[in-house]
């Protein structure tokens, strides 16, 4: 008991490492679950893509994401929270639905899904930035929030260019 009083003093005087809450460690998962699943299927639609507008689009998902998903890594080693390593079973079976799409099918269903998960990551990214507990968490989704906005904007845009073909 006396053990856990010096540890709880050390991180409340600074000398230890901040522990994120409940909200914070439901941010880093739902994020990093969803970032991996943006530069996985993003690959998958490097090769099977067929317009521009989804093979550009998906290389800047890739790009994009995977810098975000090696930082917001880092910082969730700092707290000692993990990060999910696999997809979770909706991005799984996402995954496994798109593998079986070829030409316009796939295009279309890659670019309705990068529009609703980035809806939904712009709205975890801004309860992030007016919620968060974590400064450093916070001040992650507050820097991130404008560019997942800007590829919300631009997956709308595609799909609409898409489901026109």
């Amino acid at each position: 008991m006396r053990r856990l009083g010096w540890l709880l003093a050390l991180g409340l005087l600074g000398g230890g490492v901040a522990l994120a809450d409940a909200g914070d460690k439901g941010f880093v998962d739902k994020a990093a679950t969803g970032g991996m699943a943006e530069v996985k299927l993003s690959k998958l639609a490097m090769d099977k893509g067929q317009s521009m507008e989804v093979k550009q689009f998906a290389r800047k998902m890739v790009e994009d994401h995977t810098k975000a998903n090696m930082e917001l890594k880092q910082i969730a080693e700092k707290k000692s929270l993990a990060v999910p390593t696999t997809l979770d079973e909706k991005h799984q079976k996402v995954y496994d639905k798109l593998v079986k799409l070829n030409g316009s099918d796939f295009d279309k269903e890659y670019m309705r899904t990068m529009a609703t998960d980035h809806d939904d990551t712009v709205k975890l990214f801004k309860d992030q930035s007016q919620n968060g507990q974590d400064p450093e968490l916070k001040s992650f989704a507050m820097k991130t929030l404008p560019i997942l906005e800007k590829h919300d904007d631009m997956a709308h845009m595609d799909r609409n260019q898409v489901e026109k073909k």
